[in-house]
């Protein structure tokens, strides 16, 4: 099963509140000016997760999502469980999203 937004945004929350309110301050703190909504993140991130083939494993499940401003961007690491090995691995930060 592929990543979408929803699960992304999920992860996000279950990372805590500051994680997603960073996610959203990214967004609003920067008015006038528009960075990607937090959907617009969550959709993107979504689709590079599955474009690097976690979205397609199902031994993988996506445990939370750690959202950092760096500005002018966010920087986003996931943690992952693997099922199969009983482990967890983060993945490398990502920052981008300006």
């Amino acid at each position: 099963m592929t990543f979408n937004r929803e699960d992304i945004r999920e992860s996000i929350e279950r990372a805590g509140d500051e994680h997603w309110e960073a996610l959203v301050r990214h967004h609003t703190d920067v008015y006038p000016e528009s960075n990607p909504t937090p959907g617009d993140v969550c959709r993107a991130e979504a689709e590079r997760l599955n474009g690097l083939g976690l979205g397609d494993d199902p031994n993988l499940e996506l445990v939370e999502s750690r959202v950092e401003r760096v500005p002018p961007a966010v920087r986003i690491t996931h943690v992952v469980k693997d099922r199969e090995k009983g482990t967890r691995f983060e993945t490398e930060p990502f920052t981008d999203y300006e």
